[in-house]
């Protein structure tokens, strides 16, 4: 029986998570479940589950947790580094689903105790891939990427020389506003902009993937993942999202990794691996999709997809400030303190600002300077006017 910790249990990819081990419940033990604000889901699951631990991340919700899992002998507790404390328990495998830098620790704890390590946590390669990337091969972990560009990469080149890869490209459905008129962007809400056509996620990557700041991030991703130049990496839209990335090796050969946009298949490869199992999603009928589109995703139309280029040829702590004034920008719109558009411009202001120090350029020793810089980039993004 594998040994199971889920951080972000009660957001889109901790609750597909949990459906797949609903699927096969004598092959798993669940050690923690951690969530958020929505109490009622946690309990609930909790409930079903049986974990040692659940944890909250708002000390206010404390005693409502508490007093739903009271009965079932299950430790509750609340906070950042209650979270932390959770991510030391031993486990063979743990879901990084955390939103945000918040998740960077939890990924960092299971890599420390030699945990396979599902990353669905952007952040914790684009703000310290580099840190996250050595811990891991010092205690001998397993990282799979969830998100599901990165798994059909991985897929991909499974038993491939990655010094024969030419080209990776990662595809973008375009969001929320694909089908735009440019001039009306700058006139979205928060509210059209969380409406995906394709895919079920939260409000956070929803809008990330309107403004396609999650592309950005994925392409850091690649590069930090893969090790691979930062030239050779494409992003291109396809708005039926069922090609999920494409790897182009130097015969010119190529291998696209194809499905349905379910979350469930790269959360699934990444708890089966390495064997394959049957999995419950839809399979895809050629003739009926008929064709596939690919258009340009263009950095004019799509400003956070040029930074992100700047992020990468940077490197240092460059992802780190990205990263930070991304998540400030994305607060602000959704609290409509700032346009759609205004967040590109708030993220690249913040990186000016901070260039002119030259700290971004240091290189980061350990975790302490990643926060660091973190907190700069995230106090000047929520001062500067746009």
């Amino acid at each position: 029986m594998r040994r199971v910790s889920i951080f972000g249990s009660t957001g889109s990819i901790g609750q597909n998570t949990l459906d797949l081990v609903r699927k096969d419940p004598s092959s798993y033990h669940i050690v923690a479940l951690t969530g958020g604000r929505n109490i009622k889901q946690l309990v609930k699951d909790a409930r079903e589950f049986r974990p040692e631990i659940v944890v909250t991340a708002f000390s206010e919700f404390l005693p409502v947790l508490r007093a739903g899992v009271s009965d079932l002998g299950i430790e509750a507790t609340a906070g950042e580094l209650a979270i932390s404390d959770a991510a030391d328990r031993p486990v063979d495998w743990v879901m990084s689903a955390i939103i945000g830098i918040a998740g960077l620790v939890p990924s960092l704890n299971a890599v420390k105790q030699g945990a396979t390590l599902a990353l669905a946590n952007k952040e914790s390669l684009v703000a310290a891939g580099p840190l996250l990337l050595a811990q891991a091969a010092k205690h001998s972990a397993t990282i799979l990427p969830v998100d599901s560009e990165h798994s059909a990469v991985f897929q991909a080149l499974l038993g491939e020389d990655i010094s024969t890869v030419e080209r990776i490209i990662i595809t973008a459905s375009g969001g929320a506003f694909r089908d735009w008129p440019q001039a009306d962007l700058a006139k979205a809400t928060p509210a059209q902009a969380q409406t995906h056509p394709n895919w079920t996620m939260g409000q956070r990557v929803t809008i990330d993937s309107a403004s396609l700041f999650n592309k950005a991030m994925e392409l850091i991703e690649t590069k930090e993942f893969f090790g691979i130049k930062e030239t050779c990496i494409e992003t291109i839209i396809h708005p039926e999202s069922l090609v999920h990335a494409i790897v182009g090796f130097n015969d010119g050969g190529m291998m696209a990794h194809v499905g349905p946009p379910d979350m469930r298949h790269s959360i699934g490869f990444a708890l089966h691996h390495p064997t394959r199992m049957p999995l419950d999603v839809a399979r895809l009928d050629f003739a009926k999709i008929g064709q596939f589109q690919f258009l340009v995703a263009d950095d004019v139309r799509y400003p956070a997809l040029r930074l992100a280029r700047e992020v990468m040829n940077k490197g240092h702590l460059w992802g780190t400030s990205f990263n930070a004034a991304k998540e400030v920008a994305l607060d602000r719109f959704i609290a409509c303190e700032i346009g759609f558009l205004d967040m590109a411009i708030l993220v690249e202001n913040v990186l000016n600002d901070l260039d002119k120090t030259g700290s971004m350029n240091l290189v980061p020793r350990d975790l302490q300077d990643i926060l660091k810089a973190d907190e700069v980039a995230r106090r000047i993004a929520r001062n500067l006017n746009v």
